[in-house]
């Protein structure tokens, strides 16, 4: 089994790494390691729980400077080494806490900025000195803008999720933040699919980039180690599906996704009504609320977290068991998107999708683009045997665990 240490990262990460009881490389890891290490530009394409982020986080640590060291000197004093940007604050915070963690005997200051919070603390923190910061890009222009973030002797820029930032119109502030910084940097690009603004925005900013692929390209990129069910199930007998599913022999945390904000609140609200711990996620929330949430969830506090897409980006929780599809996603790129986000790097999950009547036609589309076995999803109630036998559920077994 290859070792960070044999891939030539430095004791202070390995020993930070050792501590939180990551040893060995994941395959997009051990691809990455050795070619960005040396300063090369890359492109790696990925999904979310692939481990992409300690791909870019260790050479971005590795190659910067911390003020502990006498080399210090020679670099300017307090202002940013390293830019991440991220789509999302959930997948900023989610980023800088994996970089903290990675960094924790290195001495290096890392700051996550994002909007729709004050900007006292992030000027602050600016003003005192900072290393390596991680943020959203239209923070980062605000920042900019107020002369706080002076991002011109930064010596690595990473662009986590692009299509993400593609989808959510951030590419041109994404283009502003690049003309920000020296020509001499080095360049990394982590992206799940490669769109072709992705590509172009890659031939103008990038210097030869190396590809990598952590997987199979996307006609496969269905999670492997994820067991999928597909049910045609009735809207009124849903949650009573859920509930059951909830006390079957390996449900841990689970994350439901629906279509709409109304359909997430209502379906958290009915789980609670039920006894079971659970919070919408959605974009009518409050930030703090939006936050407080994650955090519960991520504590093992919550154990359903009902979220719409858009509010989902970037979460990448451990001992999430099962991904449900309240309805039908989308499309394909949907489904594999958030069935993604059971089993995250390298634990196996299920992922189980209700299909509505009227949606059979969009997921014959989906599962035929997929190549995936279920044209005739099974139609399926909350009594249904195989629902019990599927998913390890006790007989007898109902969706409620509080008297009505």
């Amino acid at each position: 089994m290859t070792t960070f240490r044999d891939l030539g990262v430095i004791p202070e990460i390995c020993d930070a790494l050792e501590r939180a009881g990551i040893t060995t490389p994941f395959a997009i890891q051990e691809m990455t390691l050795s070619v960005a290490l040396q300063g090369t530009d890359l492109i790696g394409q990925a999904r979310t729980g692939t481990g992409k982020t300690l791909a870019f986080g260790i050479p971005v640590l590795q190659r910067s400077v911390s003020p502990t060291d006498p080399a210090y000197a020679d670099v300017a004093q307090g202002k940013p080494q390293a830019l991440i940007v991220a789509p999302t604050r959930e997948l900023a915070l989610q980023v800088s806490s994996d970089m903290s963690i990675a960094s924790s005997d290195t001495g290096l200051r890392v700051l996550t900025v994002y909007g729709g919070v004050g900007y006292d603390g992030q000027l602050e923190t600016l003003e005192s000195g900072v290393d390596i910061v991680v943020g959203t890009p239209g923070r980062l222009i605000d920042l900019a803008n107020r002369r706080a973030l002076d991002l011109s002797h930064v010596h690595a820029l990473v662009l986590d999720e692009a299509d993400e930032m593609l989808d959510l119109g951030f590419l041109p502030d994404v283009e502003r933040i690049l003309r920000m910084t020296p020509d001499s940097r080095q360049t990394m690009l982590f992206s799940a699919t490669m769109p072709s603004a992705i590509v172009a925005l890659a031939r103008t900013h990038m210097r030869q980039p190396m590809n990598i692929r952590a997987e199979s390209s996307y006609e496969n990129a269905t999670v492997p180690l994820t067991a999928q069910f597909i049910y045609q199930a009735h809207d009124l007998d849903k949650t009573e599906i859920i509930g059951r599913i909830l006390q079957s022999e390996d449900a841990e945390k689970i994350i439901v996704f629906t279509r709409t904000k109304r359909q997430a609140q209502r379906v958290a609200d009915d789980l609670a009504e039920r006894g079971f711990s659970s919070s919408p996620l959605h974009g009518d929330m409050a930030q703090v609320a939006r936050e407080k949430a994650l955090t519960k969830f991520r504590e093992d506090k919550l154990r359903v977290l009902v979220a719409t897409d858009v509010a989902a980006r970037g979460i990448d929780v451990r001992g999430v068991s099962h991904v449900i599809n309240y309805t039908c996603p989308e499309d394909d790129k949907t489904y594999v998107h958030r069935i993604g986000r059971t089993g995250r790097a390298g634990a196996s999950g299920t992922a189980i999708t209700f299909v509505d009547w009227a949606d059979l036609h969009r997921w014959k589309m989906i599962n035929k683009t997929l190549d995936l076995p279920f044209d005739e999803p099974l139609e399926t109630y909350s009594t249904s045997e195989h629902l019990f036998t599927d998913q390890g559920i006790a007989p007898g077994t109902k969706g409620r665990i509080v008297p009505e």
